[in-house]
């Protein structure tokens, strides 16, 4: 038995070495520069050398699935059917005309009339645009992630290999590595916060505060190995303003955060939500709502409305879907925000998959397994365009306001513009949306049939 201590003091050192090691190459290589706001280029060499592995791995699949005649990986599309932009009334025509002969000026019901509804209801099903939105997307190629490619089968001892030592490399050294950084950031926003809740305000208050916000978001983008590329910071949103962003993950606030200065908005939460929400807004005049506010509409937009007549305030962060979606286009802007009057500020985030799925599908993951997920990536790489201000024309109202802001942040980040509602991600269609093709054709057939009566 004595001669086992010596064993166990030597083991006690080289952990206690090791760990005193760690601590100090995360001092050094990365909570340091998070608070300058500088970095090494490490998280850029490290994905560069991914993308040489990932080609290599690609191809190798390829060439080992035609060998052995497996089933190649489908790249990811838009869609399935192909679509022409025709209106209701074309499209009957063409059927009547190619069917019974009859002139569409016909004011009967034609029962060759159906097959148009019944073909726009099978393209609905097979190829819909709403429901697809809210699944992970598709990869061309293989990042040696399980979870990306449920179509991978054996090719090689070599792929193999490469891939259990990527799932080592993951969850024993990056996971520890990342949960390690996340707790820092998270103990430091809180803490740094109520500290300088405390102070009078002023612009010392006001200087701290954006700083030690800085600073944590920093050290939290660096705990999921993010690679952010930003662009046109000239327009970056400022006091009195709104900035509006597609969403696509919780991460976007730490996305956008991480390089400048807003007030958040969102619902009290309770447990360790809560305790950064109570901590944050005592240094900052974040607007959170308790839950039974966040329902009245009015409510809200005269708590945003007084926030933005403040020119001194800082901006506020809003993301006007509602809901998360899948990095590939952006659904229906909520009008509530763009009918404050303020200057509002668009910004455009576009993920890379290639390194891990930012999507957070909310309806099949929790936030613990999500966060589980992003943690357990190879890293997250993404894209921020900050677009020109955008204001409210005179004779605009409201929701054509919001969807040309809309327009604006699809076509910068190249995502698909809808106008479906996001909450359609979980409530059922509204009525008002099958009776508008009710509508459409109703007039169709008594419009012609007047038309025909005056002549």
């Amino acid at each position: 038995m004595f001669l086992l201590l010596p064993f166990d003091s030597l083991v006690v050192n080289l952990l206690g070495i090791s760990i005193t090691v760690l601590f100090t190459l995360l001092l050094v290589f990365i909570i340091v520069p998070a608070i300058f706001g500088v970095s090494f280029g490490i998280r850029k060499v490290y994905m560069k050398t991914l993308l040489k592995i990932f080609q290599w791995a690609t191809l190798r699949i390829e060439r080992g699935a035609k060998e052995k005649n497996h089933p190649l990986y489908k790249p990811y599309i838009n869609g399935i059917i192909a679509k022409e932009p025709t209106s209701l009334e074309e499209e009957i025509k063409e059927i009547r005309r190619s069917g019974s002969g009859k002139a569409l000026d016909t004011p009967e019901f034609e029962l060759s009339d159906i097959f148009y509804f019944c073909r726009k209801g099978i393209e609905t099903i097979m190829d819909d645009e709403v429901t697809k939105r809210f699944s992970a997307e598709e990869l061309e190629s293989w990042n040696l992630l399980s979870r990306t490619n449920y179509n991978f089968q054996y090719i090689s001892l070599r792929l193999t290999v490469l891939w259990g030592l990527g799932v080592l490399i993951r969850y024993c050294f990056l996971l520890p590595l990342r949960i390690a950084l996340a707790f820092t950031g998270i103990s430091l926003l809180v803490t740094g916060t109520t500290v300088v809740g405390y102070l009078p305000s002023g612009r010392c208050k006001e200087f701290l505060s954006k700083h030690v916000h800085l600073m944590c978001y920093r050290i939290c983008v660096r705990a999921l190995t993010a690679i952010i590329t930003y662009h046109d910071r000239e327009n970056r949103p400022r006091n009195g303003g709104i900035c509006v962003a597609n969403h696509t993950s919780p991460i976007d606030v730490i996305i956008l955060a991480s390089d400048g200065y807003y007030a958040m908005v969102g619902q009290i939460h309770g447990g360790l939500m809560g305790v950064i929400q109570r901590a944050m807004v005592k240094a900052c005049p974040h607007v959170w709502f308790e839950r039974s506010e966040v329902k009245d509409r009015h409510l809200v937009a005269k708590r945003l409305t007084e926030h933005v007549q403040d020119k001194s305030k800082l901006p506020i962060l809003i993301f006007p879907e509602g809901t998360c979606i899948n990095n590939t286009s952006v659904m229906m802007f909520k009008k509530g925000s763009f009918e404050i009057g303020a200057t509002v500020y668009p910004v455009a985030i576009k993920y890379d998959p290639q390194f891990g799925d930012a999507f957070w599908n909310s309806s099949k993951y929790g936030m613990v397994t999500y966060l589980l997920r992003m943690m357990t990536s190879w890293a997250i790489v993404c894209s921020v365009w900050y677009l020109p201000p955008m204001t409210r024309q005179p004779e605009e109202d409201a929701v054509h306001f919001a969807n040309r802001v809309k327009s604006a942040i699809a076509r910068q980040g190249g995502l698909v513009d809808l106008l479906w509602d996001g909450g359609l991600k979980r409530e059922k269609v509204k009525d008002a949306f099958k009776e508008e093709q009710q509508k459409l054709y109703s007039k169709m057939i008594v419009g012609n049939h007047e038309d025909r009566s005056r002549s």
